[in-house]
């Protein structure tokens, strides 16, 4: 902003010819009208200034301060050029005496600021006077102190003689046309002008500075009213500068105008340094608008973004809200019925809600709209598609969620309905059956075999039906009667020697079958679907491993516990903040730093809470689905990365304020044993334990359904800590002046020391770069190397936080690599444009090639570099698989305790070749190949082995030390 609107005033500065002026026309306006000197515009033979002393009566009168300050304001007007000359003075006292004369002469030698060249005095014209200062000026001369000429003039006609006739005023015989009160009308007018351009553009700054720290506001109202405010301002300030550009033309038209009256007339070189500094001020006034402008421009489209930004996420709550209550709504309508018609009410309940987030604008279509609406402003190059992308994303995971809920318990309702329906035409005509039998017909035993036949054929019906146990068991009120019928018959048919005593059917009173375990009269749908769910959760439940059943039941349980705190905290210290009774304890550095304190927790505890536990307690049945539901959520998973970049300014913020009186109270309502900050790092705790268990899960399901998800689920979280983890370095980055975000993919980051070999440096330089390294940072994107100087800093006296100073980078596409480096074999060469600059790069022992030597030769072309090799670790021996890699089985650190940079995932190698060669003086024989067929000398068994990925995109893992071998991998 100051950049902006500094120009204007070093403009201002340069035009009045000095930085401080302490006189301008209208502080001694009274002394310049009474016209004892002034300064006509005239110049002499070379350029130089001319000040006269026209006649004045009360000139030995003057006091010396109005004589001084006159003067002095008269000579810093011409420019700096013009004064460097010499000023010429001319005294005109042809009607006075010899004692005016030597009055002005002191007083010029005594006070006169400028630089003199020469004085040039228009004697007294009575003889008298005229002898009297002839021998004045012979006998007075040492007397005045002057260094330059002092001419005494008899006429006009002598005084031409020194200063041309055009250079003179009509009273001193020349033509030079002077009017003294126009004269101080344009320099009044011109240093007002001038102190007005000054001043706006102290405004314009002023006004800029305050544009640029205005913190955005949270809401839609607020960031209305600033919007309001801050156009307001410009409006005011754009009135300002019209009425100081329409004063700078206005006068730039009167100088014009005084130059156009005539032909003949022709501006003297003090009206033409007038012209040209109004023309100079308005021009520098035109740019600092123009300047403003863009800047202006630039600030209303943020704040526009801004309201626009507020409105969506005002919209996106409300619209949440709907949706979850619609979620909560369709979660409450049963799957079962008691019957046909239960089941029938259920679909129509279950049509009236789809019907109703579907057609009403704040459901389904609402959050449709919505989503669009965020896609439509990230496609505008929102300066928050951090924030929108996320919502966008979850408003379209819930609308999915009720679709599929939606869809699924339509189909278990349809499916119901149809055997229910199917179940009471069974019932109906197995009654309709018993009914019908003649009983007169069972007294033989031909009649009873019959009907016996009959029961038996329709009781196979109800096996053809292949019902579920639950659904089976809403048949054993008609199976009951069914049964007892068939034992009756069976008597009859077995003994006919004696007669039977028919009974007629009744089966609308026969006695219903107990349901065990009722605790209360309930439908016969209800307790059969109790009794179905326990029995095949008590099912699932025997056959699970008791490790996994363990670590599952860990999960979830740790997983409700995170969400419990993470509910308290946004409830009993978030929301607190605005709560109007805690308000007078809320510490004045707290103000409007809710998000930087809890950065986005809300967000965290929404999905945690939502989604993520619901679905990982519908693994408690099926864990094999555990990595499936990892995988699912791993875009949402991601929003720990902004928790975690916003994570240091919360402790800078928690270190401020943390021991204020809201804190306190706020956990003794609480009745938490830790304070805020404990709680505050439960996420970052959160995101590192999930690997932890899904690791512990991997190895208790081997070859079994699902682990190939698990290992999936692995390597995802694993990517995640990553990507937190380099996040965390990238942010520190300090002056780099481009756009890390168009860098590429950060491929890898960490210390090293360089050594630098440059082709166009002076020999004892490059002699000396070579033997000292330099401490550096290096960040690998997929475009670009990045140099940077790792800095401790210390806040507060609290743990040092790194920061990365940019050095200087290299593109990837110029980039080479070489691995031999004669002396040392943990180095290796970076060369860049044709060795033009190269860089010597060293690493530690022991250091994976994996975060090293493979990202180097994904950015900067394998195919190109045609030579590809391990950093050079003493006793490395490296294994190349010609075929597919296999399913990795497992994950190991190279680094104990570090779990964020090194997991990697591990695949099973067997029966694989090692390309290797015998150590000669420590030094590495060269290997030849063929494309990427490499020379077998040595093979591995065939035993089972895990092993450590190297290069994934050429299949290289690597396998252990060696105190014998080592290995170039060529390509």
């Amino acid at each position: 902003v100051r950049n902006y609107f500094q120009n204007p005033e070093d403009e201002f500065n340069e035009i009045m010819q000095q930085e401080i002026r302490p006189l301008l026309a209208v502080d001694i306006i009274e002394q310049l009208h009474r016209q004892f000197a002034l300064l006509s515009g005239g110049r002499g033979k070379d350029g130089a200034p001319i000040i006269t002393f026209p006649e004045y009566s009360g000139f030995n009168d003057l006091p010396d301060d109005d004589f001084l300050n006159v003067v002095t304001y008269l000579t810093s007007i011409p420019s700096m050029d013009a004064a460097s000359i010499g000023f010429i003075v001319i005294i005109d006292r042809r009607r006075d005496k010899w004692s005016s004369v030597k009055a002005s002469l002191a007083r010029i030698a005594g006070a006169f600021p400028g630089n003199l060249q020469l004085v040039l005095v228009l004697r007294p014209s009575r003889l008298i006077q005229r002898t009297i200062a002839d021998i004045g000026i012979r006998l007075h001369r040492d007397d005045f102190k002057m260094k330059v000429p002092i001419v005494m003039l008899n006429s006009l006609s002598d005084l031409q003689g020194y200063i041309d006739k055009g250079q003179l005023t009509c009273e001193l015989g020349g033509n030079l046309e002077y009017c003294h009160s126009q004269w101080i009308h344009h320099r009044t007018a011109i240093e007002n002008f001038a102190l007005t351009v000054k001043t706006t553009a102290h405004m314009l700054q002023k006004f800029g500075t305050d544009l640029a720290e205005t913190e955005l506001p949270n809401d839609v109202q607020c960031t209305k009213d600033l919007l309001a405010s801050h156009s307001e301002k410009h409006s005011k300030l754009k009135d300002e500068l019209k009425l100081a550009m329409k004063q700078g033309t206005t006068l730039l038209s009167c100088i014009r105008d005084q130059a156009n009256k005539s032909e003949s007339h022709k501006l003297n070189p003090d009206e033409t340094e007038n012209l040209t500094t109004v023309e100079r001020l308005l021009a520098q006034l035109d740019e600092t608008e123009n300047a403003f402008e863009q800047f202006w421009s630039r600030h209303h489209l943020k704040l526009e973004q801004c309201l626009q930004l507020r409105h969506f996420e005002q919209d996106f709550r409300e619209v949440k809200v709907s949706l979850d209550g619609s979620m909560e709504a369709l979660a409450g309508l049963s799957d079962t019925g008691d019957g046909a018609a239960h089941v029938e009410q259920l679909l129509k309940d279950l049509k009236a809600l789809e019907d109703k987030t579907q057609v009403k604008p704040d459901h389904i279509l609402k959050a449709q709209l919505h989503a669009l609406h965020g896609d439509q402003l990230i496609q505008s190059n929102h300066y928050a598609v951090d924030s929108i992308r996320p919502k966008c994303v979850e408003l379209r995971r819930i609308c999915d969620d009720f679709s599929n809920e939606a869809k699924k318990k339509l189909g278990i309702l349809s499916k119901s309905l149809e055997i229910q329906r199917g179940i009471e035409k069974w019932c109906e005509s197995g009654v309709y059956l018993l009914a019908s039998q003649a009983l007169d017909k069972c007294q033989s035993q031909e009649g009873a075999e019959s009907a016996l036949q009959d029961i038996e054929n329709f009781m196979e019906m109800a096996e053809k039906l292949e019902l579920d146990t639950i659904l089976s068991i809403l048949l054993a009120d008609v199976q009951e009667m069914f049964e007892k019928r068939h034992v009756s018959l069976k008597r009859l048919s077995a003994k006919q020697t004696r007669p039977v005593q028919p009974v007629a059917p009744r089966p609308e009173s026969s006695p219903k079958r107990p349901t065990p375990k009722s605790p209360r009269p309930a439908s016969t749908g209800e307790l059969h679907y109790q009794a179905y769910t326990k029995l095949l959760t008590n099912e699932c439940l025997n056959i699970l491993n008791p490790n996994i059943l363990h670590i599952m039941t860990e999960l979830i349980e740790t997983e409700r516990l995170y969400v419990e705190e993470l509910q308290s905290i946004m409830e009993g210290y978030a929301a607190a903040l605005d709560n109007s009774e805690l308000s007078h304890l809320i510490p004045p550095g707290l103000d409007n730093k809710k998000e930087v304190l809890f950065g986005n927790l809300s967000e965290i505890y929404e999905f945690h809470n939502r989604t993520f536990l619901k679905e990982l307690e519908n693994c408690i049945e099926k864990p094999e689905l555990v990595g499936t539901c990892f995988l699912k959520r791993k875009e949402e998973l991601q929003i720990y990365e902004k928790y975690c970049q916003n994570k240091p300014r919360s402790e800078a913020l928690w270190r401020q304020c943390g021991d204020s009186l809201f804190f306190q109270e706020c956990q003794k309502r609480l009745d938490h044993k830790l304070s805020l900050d404990a709680y505050l790092l439960k996420p970052v705790q959160r995101i590192t334990k999930y690997q932890l268990m899904l690791k512990e899960m991997l190895k208790c399901s081997k070859n079994s359904e699902g682990t190939v998800e698990l290992e999936e689920a692995l390597a995802t979280m694993l990517d995640i800590i990553k990507s937190v983890n380099d996040s965390m370095h990238q942010i520190a980055i300090t002056g780099f002046e481009g756009n890390l975000s168009e860098l590429g993919k950060l491929l890898m980051q960490g210390s090293f020391n360089i050594w630098t070999d440059h082709k166009k440096v002076h020999s004892k330089v490059k002699d000396l770069a070579r033997f000292k390294p330099m401490q550096r940072h290096l960040f690998l994107y997929n475009k670009i190397l990045l140099f940077c100087k790792k800095r401790e800093e210390t806040s507060d006296g609290h743990e040092k936080s790194p920061s990365y100073s940019f050095k200087h980078s290299l593109k990837m596409s110029a980039v080479g690599i070489t691995e031999n480096v004669k002396g040392d074999n943990k180095k290796f060469e970076v060369w860049y444009n044709g060795r033009e600059e190269v860089y010597i790069v060293q690493v530690g022992l022991p250091f994976p090639f994996h975060c090293s030597g493979s990202h180097f030769s994904q950015s900067a072309d394998v195919s190109r570099l045609g030579s590809l090799t391990a950093f050079k670790q003493p006793y490395l021996l490296l294994l190349k698989c010609h075929n597919t890699p296999p399913v990795p089985k497992k994950r190991e650190s190279p680094h104990s305790g570090n779990t964020s940079l090194y997991n990697v995932p591990s695949p099973v190698l067997t029966g694989c070749h090692v390309e290797t060669m015998k150590m000669k003086h420590h030094h590495m024989s060269e290997i030849s190949s063929t494309g990427t067929s490499l020379l077998c000398r040595g093979r591995i068994s065939d035993q089972e082995k895990t092993y450590m990925p190297i290069c994934k995109r050429h299949n290289i893992y690597y396998i252990g030390l060696t105190e014998t071998v080592k290995m170039q991998i060529c390509v």
